[in-house]
């Protein structure tokens, strides 16, 4: 019955509410009379002006206050008030009628011009309570006995209008807000008691509470990881809700719970972007995104709309990626940057003259370089496409870049390019090697044959472009390279974050690889404006790292994850726990722990959490044939030379004393 009414169009609903008052208006009469005259009152027809006026008045003026626009099943005190006006403006002119009736010798008692209205006002008030208890579920939330028993930690404006929402949810019971200010602990509002966080284990075990929603926005990071820290020691559901904005403009509703921010699993403080390093460095600007389907190049491309560029030209050769980040973009851009210019290109960063023919059609002051295979069992099991990918075309990127006159290219790295022990890691340290020793030719000429470029090709396809000019004509190399290095994105595609979110609901067990191997971990938004403000403070060559505080325990994350979703951990010592981790042991490649330094003399630089490292590499001169050699050993899966030809290039990479690249694997088997 309730889904039937609730399927009803809005003229019907109002319809019928029309008919019930109307049906109110004349029981409350015949009440009043029957209350005055103290018997089973039977109406005769002196009386009838009585009951006609009743709803010929009410109806006109409920309908002047509002009562029929209210939808009752998301009403509250604000709709009981209304029903107060509106009867109260409605009883006055009752009784006037009333007493005329009575002065005319109708024999119509004047007291009922008094006890009618106030009939009429519990009768129609409590009606539209029954309505809004019944049509929002609360009744079959409680008969079903599927509520969830909640309180909101924070007794503040937040903490309020999180209430309110919850209000609306009949899945949701409110039993009290925690706060840790004794001044507001003992307090209520609106009739929810305001207890303190160390109440929790009361609540728990008297009130059945379940879950516990987080309304601090105002608290420091730190702060929250010490309420996360006291919270994790109970079996309770800790979540939040949506943006109090969004939430406050009707965007969502408190049904649209959240787990934790990855912000909190990080447990510090976010890095700030600072302001001025952003002025007038893109504005009005052409800027290039390798990889902009990516996680860090999409959030590359929202950082960089934010600041207004002229063009913004998305590279990709994954068609469904490019085409999701565009039109999210264009969303964005209507509200951010109506006059950016969004292009999206198809294209792979490993063909050279496809590149080539963007930068020179689009001749961008930007290029950010975050195409890669990031992966590390993938591209240890595939390594010479993961050279090709993440070196070679690197390399391409820099020297079409150093051939128009790119002012700043901007790698992506990584520190498992620090000391690496996977072929990712390797191939991402030579690609900035490759910027440090382009960099390292600054200012010197430099020739399309001397890039590895075919001269004959290039003069075809480049034409008589005036930055080009003939092969003959030295290039002078004013391309301002940096790089930007940083620990294991949160939230990004392949990051543990939502791998244990997925195996926490699926029961179990999270797997880890092992006990001791610990990561640096950052969000997307900090690797992205980390990524913009570095290279604006690059003189070139550089590479930058961001003080990302401690490394934390993989193991550790996973228990945090567990204990904040209201589950307890099952091991030897707690058998009957919910969620078991499991350690599966090292993938190839992998090392327990990552580095974010080759040398040890971090120096600072304008932003206070950004940190310029000046590591040695090879001079182009000593690089160039290497680099045609690792080429050469890539593009015919000699496996055997890519590994020696790493080792003597990287330092620090030490491959895996087995090949585990699938084709070589395949020939071996084959062969016998």
């Amino acid at each position: 019955m309730r889904n039937k009414i609730l399927a009803l169009s809005r003229p019907t609903k109002r319809l019928l509410v029309v008919l019930v008052d109307t049906v109110l208006c004349l029981v409350s009469v015949w009440a009043a009379f029957a209350l005055r005259l103290d018997l089973t009152y039977r109406p005769v027809s002196a009386d009838l002006g009585a009951f006609l006026a009743a709803p010929l008045l009410a109806i006109p003026i409920f309908i002047r206050f509002g009562l029929y626009r209210a939808i009752f099943r998301y009403s509250g005190y604000g709709a009981l008030g209304a029903v107060i006006k509106a009867v109260s403006a409605y009883g006055i002119c009752y009784v006037i009628v009333v007493f005329y009736l009575n002065s005319r010798g109708f024999g119509t008692p004047r007291s009922v011009g008094l006890l009618q209205p106030m009939l009429l006002l519990i009768s129609a008030g409590g009606i539209r309570a029954g309505a809004r208890f019944w049509l929002s579920g609360h009744f079959t939330a409680i008969r079903i006995g599927g509520r969830t028993h909640l309180l909101i930690y924070g007794a503040g404006d937040a903490g309020v209008q999180l209430a309110q929402s919850l209000s609306g949810r009949p899945e949701f019971r409110l039993m009290g807000f925690l706060d840790d200010n004794p001044e507001k602990c003992g307090n209520s509002i609106n009739g929810k008691i305001i207890y303190s966080a160390d109440s929790l284990p009361y609540l728990i075990r008297k009130g059945g509470v379940t879950d516990v929603l987080l309304a601090v926005p105002a608290a420091s990071r730190e702060r929250r990881a010490k309420i996360l820290e006291h919270l994790r020691q109970f079996p309770v559901h800790v979540r939040t809700l949506p943006n109090l904005a969004d939430l406050a403009q009707g965007k969502v509703d408190a049904g649209d719970l959240r787990e934790l921010e990855i912000e909190d699993l990080l447990g510090r403080d976010s890095m700030l972007p600072d302001a001025q390093l952003l002025a007038d460095e893109i504005v009005n600007r052409a800027v290039m995104v390798t990889g902009a389907g990516g996680s860090i190049g999409s959030e590359l491309c929202r950082q960089l709309l934010a600041t207004r560029p002229a063009k913004l030209l998305l590279v990709d050769h994954n068609e469904f990626g490019l085409y999701t980040v565009h039109a999210e973009l264009c969303q964005l851009a209507q509200a951010m940057s109506p006059e950016t210019e969004l292009v999206p290109l198809l294209g792979s960063v490993r063909d050279y003259w496809c590149m080539e023919k963007f930068v020179r059609t689009w001749n961008p002051t930007w290029i950010y370089h975050a195409a890669a295979y990031k992966h590390v069992p993938m591209v240890e099991h595939n390594p010479a496409e993961g050279v090709l990918n993440n070196a070679l075309a690197t390399l391409n990127m820099a020297c079409i870049a150093l051939a128009h006159g790119v002012p700043n290219m901007v790698l992506v790295s990584t520190d498992k390019a620090v000391r690496p022990t996977n072929v990712m890691g390797a191939t991402k340290r030579l690609a900035e090697m490759v910027l440090q020793a382009l960099a390292g030719e600054r200012g010197i000429a430099m020739t399309a044959e001397a890039l590895g470029v075919s001269a004959e090709r290039f003069n075809a396809e480049a034409g008589s472009n005036p930055i080009t000019g003939p092969n003959s004509v030295p290039l002078i190399n004013r391309t301002c390279f940096s790089m930007v290095r940083f620990g294991n994105v949160l939230g990004s595609s392949g990051s543990v974050v939502p791998l244990f979110r997925k195996q926490i609901a699926e029961g179990g067990p999270i797997t880890v690889t092992d006990e001791a191997v610990t990561r640096y971990f950052m969000t997307i938004t900090e690797a992205a404006q980390l990524v913009i403000q570095a290279g604006i403070m690059a003189e070139g060559g550089d590479v930058f790292v961001l003080d990302m505080g401690e490394p934390v325990r993989i193991v550790d994350l996973a228990k945090r994850m567990i204990e904040l979703s209201g589950l307890g951990i099952r091991d030897a010592q707690h058998p009957n726990g919910d969620i078991e981790i499991k350690v599966v042991g090292l993938r190839p490649g992998e090392k327990l722990y990552e580095e974010l330094l080759i040398g040890n003399d971090p120096r600072p630089t304008r932003h206070r959490q950004i940190f310029r490292a000046h590591e040695t590499f090879l001079r182009w001169a000593e690089l160039k044939p290497q680099l045609e050699a690792v080429r050469l050993a890539a593009e015919n899966n000699d496996i055997e030379t890519l590994h020696l030809l790493l080792t003597s290039l990287v330092d620090g990479y030490v491959p895996s004393v087995e090949i585990v690249d699938w084709v070589t694997q395949a020939k071996r088997a084959v062969a016998g």
